[in-house]
C-alpha cells in the first residue's frame, strides 16, 4: 500500500502562502491596553447599528423569506443597481448594471481575479510597496510579481513603461490602488491617471483599480477613477462597502464592462459560493436607498478621519527623531514612516512590549527587501490613544537606536 508522505499531501500552491501580519497581530491587540496601530479597521462607534437594524426590519417586513433565498450569482438587482449610479455619479459617466458583480468583500474579488488570470509563475505587476491582501491572493496561484517604482505621486509611469518594455513572459495584468493607496496613503496624480492608462492601452495590458478608500477623501479635490477613462484596455473596477457601511457585511462589487472577462469571473464565483449574502444584500441596498443620509454617512467618517490623521501628523512631528518621514494621505486611513536604517519587523518587537503595534513595512514589498518602513493606521484609535501611541511608539525608536 502506498504510504503518501506529508509534504505531498497538499497542492504545490499551499507552499506559497503566508500567514497574514495582521491577522496575526489582531491577536495581540486583543489585549485591553495595547494601542493598534495596526490593522486597517474602520472605527467601529462610526457602525450606523441603529439604522441597520430599521432596515433589517423593513427587509424583513418587505421581502420575507425571499431575502433568506439563494440569489442570482451576479448578486440581486437592487444592489447591482446602487453600484452602478453611485460609481457614476462619482465618475460622472454611466455604467451599466450589468456590469456589477456582488462579492463577499474585496478579498473575494481578488481571489476571484487571481483564479481567473492567473497559471503559476505568470507575472502580476504591482506598485512597490502594494497591499498585503492583494498579494496574500495572488500567491495563491503562484504568481510572480514585477514592481514599479513610486513617489509622493503614487506609481511612476515611466517607471511602468520600462517593466513592460522588459517583461518576459508578459504579465496578466496591472494591480493598483490610486486613492490613499494601503499602505503609503499615496494618491496617483490626475496626470499620471491618464499616463497610465494610456501606456495600459499601448501594451493592452488589464487594469485592477482597487478602490476601498475613494470615498473617505478628506481633503483636495476628486480625482477621477481609472475606469472613467476612455480607453480599449480592460479595466476592472473593485470597491467596497467596509469602508463606508461595515465590514462585517461583507458587501462588495467589481465592475467589469469587459463581457467575456466578467462571465469568468462569474462562473469562479460559482465554483465559490454560489453567490454572495442575501440578506445582506438586502440590508445594504435598504440602507443605501436614502442617497442623501448615506452622503451624510460617508461625510461625518471622512470627518473623523480627518481629525484622527491631523492629531497623528501632529504627534509624530512633535515626537519623532528629526531624520523619520512619513506620509500625510489627503484621505483613507493609513499613512506611511519611514525610519532610516531601522528593522521595522525588530522593532515591533520592542514596541509591543511598549504597548503599542503597527504593521512592518516589509510584509508591502514583493520581494521582502525593504525593512526600513512601517503602516499606521489612523482610523480605528481615539485622538487620545494615538498621541499616546505616538509617543511610545518615538521612545521605542530610540530604544532600538540606543
Amino acid at each position: 500500500m502506498a504510504i503518501i508522505s506529508r509534504a505531498a499531501r497538499f497542492a504545490a500552491r499551499t507552499a506559497h502562502l503566508r500567514a497574514s501580519t495582521i491577522r496575526e497581530m489582531l491577536k495581540v491587540t486583543q489585549q485591553p491596553d495595547v494601542i493598534s496601530f495596526g490593522g486597517g479597521l474602520p472605527a467601529p462607534e462610526l457602525f450606523p447599528t441603529d439604522a441597520i437594524a430599521r432596515a433589517t426590519q423593513n427587509v424583513m417586513e418587505r421581502y420575507g423569506a425571499a431575502a433568506l433565498q439563494y440569489s442570482v450569482t451576479e448578486g440581486i438587482p437592487e444592489m447591482r443597481a446602487w453600484v452602478a449610479q453611485r460609481l457614476g455619479r462619482r465618475c460622472g459617466c454611466e455604467f451599466d448594471p450589468d456590469a456589477v458583480t456582488i462579492v463577499n468583500g474585496s478579498q473575494q474579488g481578488l481571489d476571484l481575479l487571481g483564479k481567473v488570470f492567473l497559471d503559476p509563475g505568470d507575472h502580476v505587476i504591482l506598485e512597490d510597496p502594494s497591499y498585503l491582501g492583494a498579494i496574500q491572493a495572488f500567491d495563491a496561484y503562484q504568481s510572480r510579481y514585477l514592481t514599479v517604482d513610486t513617489d509622493d505621486e503614487g506609481l511612476i509611469p515611466a517607471s511602468l513603461e520600462r517593466v513592460l518594455e522588459r517583461a518576459d513572459p508578459f504579465p496578466k495584468f496591472l494591480y493598483i490602488v490610486p486613492n490613499f493607496a494601503n499602505p503609503t496613503g499615496r494618491t496617483l496624480s490626475a496626470q499620471r491617471r491618464r499616463q497610465v492608462v494610456a501606456i495600459c492601452e499601448h501594451f493592452g495590458l488589464p487594469i485592477v483599480e482597487d478602490d476601498p478608500y475613494g470615498e473617505l477623501r478628506f481633503e483636495g479635490e476628486y480625482l477621477p477613477s481609472l475606469i472613467a477613462c476612455k480607453t480599449t484596455a480592460p479595466v476592472i473596477y473593485l470597491g467596497t462597502g467596509s469602508k463606508i457601511m461595515a465590514p462585517g457585511m461583507r458587501i462588495a462589487w467589481l465592475v467589469i464592462p469587459d463581457e467575456e472577462i466578467r462571465e469568468k469571473i462569474v462562473l469562479a464565483k460559482q465554483g465559490a459560493d454560489l453567490h454572495s449574502g442575501t440578506l445582506a444584500q438586502y440590508i445594504f441596498a435598504e440602507y443605501a436607498r436614502d442617497g442623501a443620509s448615506f452622503d451624510a454617512h460617508v461625510a461625518r467618517i471622512a470627518r473623523t478621519y480627518a481629525a484622527r490623521q491631523a492629531v497623528m501628523s501632529e504627534a509624530l512631528s512633535a515626537s519623532m527623531p528629526r531624520d523619520v518621514h512619513f506620509t500625510r494621505p489627503e484621505g483613507g486611513m493609513f499613512l506611511w514612516v519611514t525610519v532610516p536604517g531601522v528593522d521595522t519587523a525588530a522593532l515591533l518587537r520592542i514596541s509591543a512590549e511598549m504597548k503599542v503595534v503597527f504593521v512592518p513595512g516589509v510584509n508591502f514589498y514583493p520581494r521582502r527587501n525593504v525593512h526600513d518602513g512601517m503602516r499606521l493606521n489612523f482610523s480605528n484609535a481615539t485622538e487620545k490613544n494615538i498621541r499616546v501611541g505616538v509617543e511610545r511608539l518615538a521612545h521605542a525608536i530610540r530604544t532600538y537606536g540606543g
